[in-house]
């Protein structure tokens, strides 16, 4: 018999809230990792992407695509959440936008901005204006220092030329219907303050310095895996931020984890129930179709959720998804 002690925290969490099982509610989003192959190599980034993640089964290859285009055709998903690494290194993005546009989907590009600059990107702002992609951008801190810290000299500059690019298009502008969504994370072993506050302040720097809009702004807690557990673990915070996460178990933030209305794919076409579980190698409940050729979206929508520590970072404070916070 399973005892409370038996559990690891998290889930001793949900039951004190009577939310164990963790279960989906449906399967609105396809979030699609094309790949680990990026021009940047954050400290933060839980899927230790780079500019050398070109090796065998770093990116999604020609079958894989062929089965995520077979299954947007035939499902009732609405939203397709592309990501990496950076989504638009891959030689098939375009095609697969292209496609999702014809069928009227919903298409999140998670972009780092930078990328817009890159060599035979020229283009890229364009073609995701005109195929209305909604471009949720990472922006750690509006300010320089802050962002070239985490993310590298020369980025924050790089982020604004292309938020400007954005905007230029009418992106972020409220009328023209093209979405600009920026994302905050902590650079350090903490929580973000609230996303309502930040935004404020991101509003008002941006403004005022350079003449940004943008729609909405996420606040996405850093999760204690990969990368940044490595960080964690060299500075010696690895057990007080776990303990910080636990201190700050938010039910209501847990009733909406995005885990709940998601699935995500991984580049060799394996599915998990989000991105974090994907970066661990944890794949979907064994009752459920766990590959992308065997989709099965009504199984899915039903299935019990895995679950680990880690998952303390998406229900602490104000909660954090892919779509900022929770609660």
């Amino acid at each position: 018999m399973t005892t409370v002690n038996d559990l690891h925290r998290f889930d001793q969490k949900l039951k004190a809230a009577e939310l164990l099982p963790l279960r989906a509610r449906t399967v609105q989003t396809l979030q699609v990792n094309l790949g680990k192959l990026c021009n940047q190599a954050c400290r933060h980034c839980h899927v230790d992407a780079g500019p050398h993640r070109t090796g065998p089964g770093d990116n999604m290859g020609e079958e894989m695509v062929g089965q995520l285009l077979e299954i947007i055709e035939h499902s009732s998903i609405k939203t397709l959440d592309l990501t990496g690494g950076a989504p638009e290194l891959h030689p098939q993005f375009r095609r697969i936008v292209e496609r999702a546009r014809h069928l009227d989907m919903q298409i999140i590009d998670r972009c780092n901005l930078s990328v817009l600059f890159e060599p035979d990107q020229e283009t890229l702002a364009e073609f995701l204006a005109a195929q209305r992609v909604d471009v949720v951008a990472s922006l750690p801190h509006p300010r320089r220092q802050r962002t070239d810290n985490q993310r590298g000299a020369g980025v924050f500059d790089k982020s604004i030329e292309g938020l400007r690019r954005l905007n230029a298009l009418g992106y972020g502008d409220g009328q023209s219907g093209l979405i600009l969504n920026l994302v905050h994370n902590p650079s350090g072993a903490y929580l973000p303050a609230d996303q309502e506050q930040i935004e404020m302040d991101y509003r008002l720097e941006l403004d005022r310095q350079f003449q940004i809009k943008f729609d909405h702004l996420f606040c996405i807690t850093n999760m204690p895996i990969a990368r940044f557990q490595q960080w964690l673990q060299r500075s010696g915070n690895e057990a007080a931020y776990l303990a910080r996460l636990d201190e700050a178990f938010n039910p209501v933030a847990a009733q909406n984890v995005m885990c709940r209305d998601l699935i995500s794919v991984s580049p060799d076409g394996r599915l998990h129930d989000c991105d974090f579980n994907q970066m661990l190698g944890l794949p979907v409940h064994p009752d459920t179709p766990s590959q992308l050729g065997d989709f099965d979206q009504a199984a899915l929508a039903s299935r019990e959720i895995i679950t680990g520590e880690h998952c303390l970072g998406c229900t602490a404070g104000s909660g954090s998804s892919c779509g900022g916070a929770t609660a």
